[in-house]
């Protein structure tokens, strides 16, 4: 446990994306954050975010239309990497070679992305996901080894059709290729590839990473397909992985990835993919039953995985109500034999889901105003265990979910709730729903001033403190863009017994208008969907959205509120002729107190 007193923080703040720029819109957007500790090597730190560092300025290419001047450029990756060889406390962003429109020329070049996509016939399409764990030799795993850094992302095939035959750009016919491009992003990419459906999910793997090589593409293997190819209309969605990193477990170097599936219908079930040797191969297994397609009964989402130090798997999710505000559930299923068989789901507690409004334009849940940043997955679980990892050694196994939930609008608060989930691997009867864990009644980690909006945990591996960084808007609901609005990245602390105790403010950031952040099609903001934390018994790292740098352009609030009205020109501004340098501006950021 790391003793906090005032001499004893050594609090160190930092840009995680150092090497994306600040300006064009949209190179300089990133957002969605993962991070990940090296239990093995304390102090190497692996971050992942959207990151559209690769992608064309606004108006460059040709697939920029005077409808939509900031399209995605087809066959770009946009899941940047980010290393810390000192706790957090600075970053680096390494520069590979893959498919880049960075001066507006789509072709080989330099990207900030995981490498090896466009070689393998994908395309790297965010949602980030990082984990360490021990590197497998002659059929055993362990820390002596060295390390192995997985990262998961949504992938879909590089759009061939697209770049024909080696047909250049310029060779493309400039009347045709917007249309082609929207067709193209209408399917997800759905051209000929190793992904069977529009968007599938791929695990790339880098070994051993240190301040000496991470800049080498040779570290990285080629990423390999995790999820399910049963369905040509299958969409994976919202993962996260985790490797069973303390040694005491029974099953210590498995890997596990969980994730949605939606099948076109809208209804999605929860899956979990297995590697027992280091990711090179994947096994899928169907955990819950797909819900109605209905708004009111959309699927499950919103899925967070972990392990305890005996090799117990837990996932939780989301019983995700989409689009209309309502109670939805976090419930649990457990693998007691390394992901071969799970559980029936149990209910661990009851939220509202945040939506208490919904954009008439975007068609999605905001929190800050009308076009906000979408805020669906706000209420879903967010978990971690005390583990006791790298060895297992004086492991607590406590357990926290973690989330943001309120009575009403501009009530949204961050909360926490806890079990000991002690558990050991053993037999369980078909249909079990595992042992009750007894949950403690939720309990406030947000400050009265803040309205949460993302939120993560962290243990401390033996149990002793309790990390959690959040995303707050610290104004309440806007009517019009016209009026500033607020965004910060908070951490807090907490001394943990049998429950947290003391939570202290480690962080906050400096505040930022959300109004500069954006969606490609630029009709309302975007922050993404997730923040993040890791921590060791020395120390935390956290990660956050930040638009301290962002600039919020004037003429974009006018479009974007002419939209709500009816009264827009069918013409969106063009950034780079219509706002200041710096709008769409959004980085991550961290906080680590390593000492």
């Amino acid at each position: 446990m790391f003793i906090f007193t005032a001499t004893a923080i050594a609090a160190t703040t930092a840009e995680v994306t150092v090497g994306s720029p600040h300006d064009p819109f949209p190179r300089n957007k990133q957002n969605e954050p993962a991070v990940a500790i090296d239990a093995s090597r304390p102090d190497i730190v692996a971050a992942g975010s959207n990151d559209e560092i690769d992608n064309a300025p606004c108006g460059t290419t040709i697939f920029a239309t005077e409808e939509a001047p900031c399209p995605f450029t087809p066959g770009v990756g946009g899941s940047g990497v980010h290393f810390s060889f000192n706790g957090g406390k600075t970053w680096v962003q390494p520069t590979y070679t893959g498919w880049s429109a960075r001066n507006g020329t789509p072709g080989v070049g330099p990207i900030g992305t995981l490498p090896w996509y466009y070689e393998t016939g994908l395309v790297s399409d965010g949602d980030p996901a990082v984990a360490f764990g021990p590197i497998r030799k002659n059929g055993e795993f362990s820390w002596a080894n060295g390390s192995r850094l997985y990262y998961a992302n949504l992938t879909s095939n590089f759009p061939s059709e697209l770049y024909a035959s080696g047909a250049t750009p310029e060779e493309l016919d400039e009347e045709e290729a917007p249309e082609r491009n929207m067709a193209l992003r209408e399917q997800g990419f759905a051209a000929p590839g190793p992904v069977k459906g529009i968007e599938g999910i791929a695990v790339s793997r880098a070994d051993n990473v240190n301040a000496s090589n991470y800049n080498d593409k040779n570290v990285w293997k080629r990423p390999v397909i995790a999820s399910q190819t049963s369905s040509n209309t299958q969409f994976a969605d919202k993962e996260q992985i985790w490797a069973d990193n303390a040694e005491s477990s029974s099953f210590f170097g498995n890997v596990y990835v969980c994730y949605v599936k939606f099948n076109g219908g809208g209804a999605g079930p929860l899956l979990v993919s297995l590697s027992r040797d280091g990711g090179t191969t994947w096994q899928q297994k169907q955990v819950t039953r797909a819900a109605a397609a209905s708004p009111i009964n959309f699927g499950q989402s919103g899925c967070t995985i972990r392990t305890n130090s005996h090799g117990v798997v837990y996932v939780m999710y989301q019983t995700f109500q989409a689009f209309t505000p309502g109670t939805t559930r976090h419930e649990l299923v457990r693998s007691y034999d390394g992901g071969r068989s799970w559980t029936r789901p149990r209910v661990i507690t009851s939220v509202l889901d945040n939506c208490f409004f919904v954009d008439d334009v975007l068609g999605r849940c905001v929190e800050d105003g009308v076009a906000g940043a979408r805020n669906d997955l706000s209420g879903s679980p967010n978990m971690d265990i005390a583990n006791g990892a790298p060895t297992g050694d004086g492991a607590s196994n406590a357990i926290v979910d973690n989330y943001v939930t309120g009575p009403a609008l501009n009530q949204e608060k961050v909360y926490v709730t806890w079990a000991m989930a002690d558990e050991q691997p053993h037999r369980v009867a078909p249909g079990s729903r595992g042992a009750r864990l007894d949950w403690n009644a939720p309990e406030q980690v947000s400050t009265n001033d803040d309205r949460g909006y993302y939120t993560a945990p962290a243990f401390e591996p033996d149990g002793s403190g309790l990390y959690v960084v959040y995303n707050a808007y610290t104004t309440p609901f806007r009517q019009t863009t016209f009026t500033a609005r607020g965004l910060v990245g908070v951490t807090r602390w907490a001394a943990f017994t049998n429950g947290p105790s003391g939570w202290t403010t480690l962080h906050r950031s400096p505040v930022g208008d959300p109004r500069a952040s954006s969606q490609n099609d630029l009709q309302g903001e975007f922050l993404g969907d997730y923040v993040y934390a890791a921590a060791t018994n020395d120390y935390g790292v956290t990660v956050w959205n930040d638009v301290r740098n962002g600039v919020v352009c004037p003429a974009l609030n006018e479009w974007r509120m002419d939209l709500r009205e009816g009264t827009a020109e069918e013409e969106a501004p063009n950034p780079t002729e219509e706002c200041q340098p710096g709008f769409g501006d959004t980085d991550i950021w961290s906080f680590t107190n390593h000492p």
